[in-house]
């Protein structure tokens, strides 16, 4: 069943560039350092929730999209996050991301995929917990420009019966999310 997962999200990868409406600013950056001020602008999918400022805040990232009320816990929540750009390359975003969770979980699979983004290059982890939590993880780079880099991550239950649609929102998101200069932020720290 978790080959299938990995499969199906390589299949839709291919098929996301029909993403849906941007439904515009999710979340933005302040200028810190080299980087530019920043805005992430995505698209909604039906029946989820935006938030920026409450709960994505609370537990210290850009920006949540979850269905339904706030439940707190991980699964089923799509994950913004936005750092400085540190590492020479997306590669290597994405080979340490992979070697700390393998030191977390030395019993978890890996695997991974190119994700065809129309305006940015994006490459795909999938997790398999020993733990029966499966998570996906995109890596985006905006370019050298931006000074950032960005991911989406979302976990579920390895026995969620809505997987696949949970998996088809996520996947239309992440080709739908764009990075701008936003010169209408303030400085960092002001």
């Amino acid at each position: 069943m978790r080959i299938g997962l990995t499969l199906a999200l390589c299949a839709f990868a291919a098929l996301a560039q029909a993403a849906g409406k941007d439904d515009g600013v999710l979340a933005r950056g302040a200028r810190d350092g080299n980087a530019p001020a920043w805005a992430i602008s995505a698209a909604t999918p039906a029946g989820w929730t935006r938030d920026c400022c409450t709960y994505a805040r609370a537990i210290g990232v850009n920006a949540v999209l979850y269905q339904g009320e706030w439940s707190g816990k991980p699964q089923r929540v799509m994950v913004l996050n936005v750092w400085p750009r540190q590492l020479p390359a997306l590669a290597d975003e994405v080979q340490a991301d992979h070697q700390r969770y393998l030191q977390h979980d030395p019993a978890g699979k890996v695997s991974g995929f190119a994700v065809r983004h129309p305006a940015m290059p994006c490459e795909a982890s999938v997790y398999q917990g020993s733990d029966h939590v499966d998570d996906v993880l995109v890596f985006c780079d905006p370019g050298a420009a931006s000074g950032v880099r960005l991911s989406w991550s979302m976990a579920f239950d390895d026995a969620d019966s809505s997987r696949r649609a949970l998996l088809d929102d996520f996947m239309r998101v992440v080709v739908a999310s764009r990075w701008a200069k936003d010169a209408a932020a303030p400085a960092h720290g002001r």
